[in-house]
């Protein structure tokens, strides 16, 4: 997120209960390996989404310091004065915060980072932009990933910037690239520093208009080979909304809906394809 979300949902977002009966729409119109019939994906599901045991991706020492700086941020009474840039909160109604709040509620769960972890590790790339800090849970999944990356990770808030760092230093992660401020501004300045853009995680602000923004901005460097990952595709009707044109880009040939990510790909010899597969 360009600041975590912090303040008071501008926009509509699902209930828990609407987000149930998204899902079990999804799983009854999704499916699975046997479901697959392109090499490409079939490859990508079971190797990285729905790895056997011993595939790359398992037994992970970082997944262990991750997890257990993920348990001391739960437990971390602090409050901080947070800086929501993005369509807010379904629980947080100030801008003042606990950190254990910011981390039970900011931050991706250990099953989808580690889906990153393995997206990374499968894909290598080189140059990669994580766009909403937070905490930097889901931003150490990325670094741990492949310790040669330039990792890139754009926060919003001063504060929860600060405590990101820390944990960053803590973890020893030295290639991770912090950058902080409004992403409408970063984004773009950050993007005239690089050449190619091998991979993304958009994470910072879960309203249409944005979405699609930082999309086209990432457009301008990607490749036949990046990949962009979108978080919470199903969080609103915004969100949902943007789902649908980004799959409909005409740069964009292979979409994978696993229901809370949705991955993008530009393969051009690739027909375009789109399917909904279950982690």
């Amino acid at each position: 997120m360009s600041g975590p979300r912090g303040g008071t949902p501008r926009h509509p977002t699902a209930t828990p209960l609407q987000l149930l009966l998204r899902y079990l729409a999804f799983w009854f119109r999704s499916g699975n390996a046997h479901a697959v019939h392109s090499p490409f994906v079939f490859d990508l599901y079971t190797r990285v989404i729905r790895p056997a045991m011993g595939q790359p991706g398992f037994g992970k020492p970082d997944f262990g310091k991750i997890e257990t700086l993920r348990a001391g941020l739960l437990a971390d009474p602090r409050e901080i004065d947070t800086v929501d840039l993005g369509a807010g909160s379904r629980v947080a109604r100030s801008p003042r915060r606990r950190v254990k709040d910011i981390a039970r509620y900011a931050q991706k769960d250990a099953r989808t980072g580690q889906l990153l972890f393995r997206l990374v590790s499968h894909f290598a790339p080189r140059t990669l932009f994580d766009l909403g800090t937070s905490l930097g849970i889901t931003t150490a999944y990325l670094a741990a990933a492949n310790p040669r990356a330039a990792v890139y990770t754009f926060e919003g808030c001063p504060q929860t910037l600060a405590l990101a760092e820390a944990n960053f230093a803590q973890l020893d992660y030295q290639h991770i690239r912090p950058v902080a401020g409004n992403l409408d501004e970063t984004l773009p300045a950050t993007l005239k520093e690089i050449t190619a853009l091998d991979f993304v995680f958009f994470d910072a602000n879960h309203r249409r208009e944005p979405t699609l923004r930082y999309f086209t901005a990432c457009l301008a460097k990607a490749h036949e080979d990046s990949v962009f990952v979108f978080d919470d595709i199903y969080w609103s009707v915004e969100m949902r909304a943007a789902w649908e044109e980004i799959k409909s880009h005409p740069t964009v040939t292979l979409t994978v809906d696993l229901f809370h990510v949705g991955l993008v790909f530009f393969r051009r010899k690739q027909p375009k394809q789109h399917f909904r597969l279950r982690m």
